[in-house]
């Protein structure tokens, strides 16, 4: 008799143990699983040549046409020349949804004199084919900026990066940097970089 009261009472004590082991083991939380941070997309223009903006030229902006826009902006005064001698102006101004890349002076001043010579010499030719290699059909938005786009001109860049940083290969093989990105106009969104986009050929 007392055998059997002990052995019971070893049963109870040992299912109890496997009892509280058991909800030890359901209480403990399951491990996260590891994630990447992505890269912040902005919601507005970024980079540090964002400051080259007049504050009153980019609080009107998204209601002037992207042309004038870039009009209004001195770091920008040597692509409004060569859109002017090429007669691209009105073009770009009444094109709805697009996207452009703009050189900044001094992206310019990187290109040879005799490159800039030729350009010059031939404006609805070969400058007015440069111009619009900066032109995509469409608006590229942070979020599908990355990728192959086929030019204006039909010619493709490819662009890399996410976020806030962004690069761009030509069909030449040269690089550029996006320096101000996701300026909004009344008909274009714009990003301004560092070099000139030369297209193969």
């Amino acid at each position: 008799m007392k055998s059997t009261r002990t052995a019971l009472v070893a049963v109870t004590i040992a299912a109890l143990a496997f009892s509280l082991t058991a909800c030890s083991k359901k209480s403990e939380p399951a491990a996260a699983p590891a994630t990447t941070t992505p890269a912040a997309v902005a919601s507005g223009p970024f980079g540090a040549a964002c400051s080259a903006i007049p504050a009153d030229v980019a609080a009107v902006a998204s209601s002037t046409a992207v042309a004038d826009a870039a009009a209004k902006i001195p770091a920008l005064s040597t692509l409004v020349s060569f859109v002017g001698a090429a007669g691209l102006g009105q073009t770009l101004n009444t094109t709805p949804n697009i996207t452009v890349f703009a050189p900044t002076n001094d992206a310019f001043a990187k290109v040879d004199a005799a490159t800039v010579a030729a350009l010059k010499a031939d404006p609805n030719g070969k400058l007015a084919n440069v111009l619009k290699y900066h032109v995509f059909a469409g608006d590229l938005t942070p979020e599908t900026l990355a990728g192959q786009h086929a030019m204006l001109n039909g010619g493709p860049i490819t662009i890399t990066g996410a976020g806030q940083t962004f690069s761009i290969t030509t069909s030449s093989g040269g690089t550029s940097n996006v320096v101000c990105g996701n300026v909004k106009t009344a008909n274009a969104r714009v990003y301004v970089i560092d070099t000139v986009l030369v297209p193969a050929g």
